[in-house]
């Protein structure tokens, strides 16, 4: 059996009313059509507390892993999926990240805003990798922007996604649990270490933002190893607008979506050959699947009715 293509679209909706303005504003034709065309499975609510975003349990849930809150083992997750081997350790990403210290709380700006480059990233890694050694954290190298760290500390530790608490009080997400003490330690080491790095001083000459801190997230071990279901396609284009809350921005990347991929999805419907969709937002996210001609018949007045528009705002 063929399997669908599914395509979840992280950041479908924003929830402050000036998200709600542009999203009322917005018409999405081939949205529209594959909503008529496919049947609504029913919403997930996702707390605007949880650590996790609805697109990031969304993930979880297509990929058989664990959805407790704070507790999917991402790191470990890419390790196994990409070749490595995690066994039976603990793991997680660290993220170099920016803190902008306010009169009353400390924000977080969007790590990937750094635009941090090769040369300074492995500079700043070298630097913090022999202090988090000493803590007993092995610390490597992963992708671009991310490092990934392997340690007990991590084997029980309710961690917040990079998404969640970007542009956010970072206070509101910090670890609370015994082991996190070691944690913010470290971080607080680190903010001290990194406030007269060469990095920074170089950054700060450029104009660009100093990297003062780092983030932990997706940790966990990976007890067992997920059946190898097929990764559903994340697209993360409305990603960057949304967290800078540039609704404007946000609205016409949604356009250029709706004329791109969803376009493209729509003509697989059309085509015969299965396919799902997942919107995802900031309070919770829902899936369509391909349904019946005769489902299709009785409720396609109904869908058919309400713009996209209309959809998205319930999420």
């Amino acid at each position: 059996m063929t399997e669908p293509t599914h395509l979840l679209i992280a950041f479908a909706a924003g929830s402050t009313p000036q998200a709600r303005e542009a999203l009322g504003a917005l018409r999405l034709p081939r949205l529209e059509r594959l909503l008529r065309r496919l049947r609504p499975l029913p919403p997930e609510p996702v707390d605007e507390h949880a650590p996790e975003t609805p697109h990031e349990r969304a993930l979880a849930r297509a990929l058989g892993l664990v959805t407790q809150a704070g507790r999917t083992p991402w790191a470990a997750h890419a390790l196994h999926r990409t070749g490595g081997a995690p066994g039976p350790h603990a793991w997680a990403w660290i993220t170099p990240c920016h803190w902008q210290a306010g009169m009353d709380q400390v924000l977080m700006q969007d790590p990937a805003a750094l635009a941090l480059d090769g040369a300074h990233e492995r500079a700043l890694f070298e630097a913090m990798q022999a202090w988090f050694a000493d803590d007993g954290l092995e610390l490597r190298l992963d992708a671009p922007g991310r490092w990934l760290a392997r340690g007990e500390l991590f084997r029980d530790l309710v961690s917040t996604s990079v998404d969640r608490v970007s542009g956010r009080d970072v206070a509101a997400w910090m670890p609370q649990s015994p082991q996190a003490s070691r944690l913010h330690r470290l971080q607080s080491e680190m903010q001290m270490l990194l406030y007269t790095h060469p990095v920074n001083d170089a950054r700060a000459a450029q104009g660009l933002a100093p990297v003062n801190s780092f983030w932990v997230s997706g940790a966990g071990a990976l007890d067992e190893a997920p059946a190898a279901e097929p990764a559903p396609e994340l697209d993360l284009s409305l990603r960057d607008s949304a967290l800078r809350q540039d609704w404007t921005a946000w609205a016409e990347a949604w356009q250029r979506l709706d004329a791109t991929r969803c376009a493209a999805l729509a003509d697989e419907l059309e085509r015969g050959a299965p396919v799902r969709l997942t919107l995802c937002g900031e309070q919770a996210w829902q899936t369509f699947e391909a349904a019946p001609q005769g489902f299709l018949q009785r409720f396609s007045g109904f869908f058919g009715a309400s713009p996209a528009s209309k959809r998205l705002e319930q999420l």
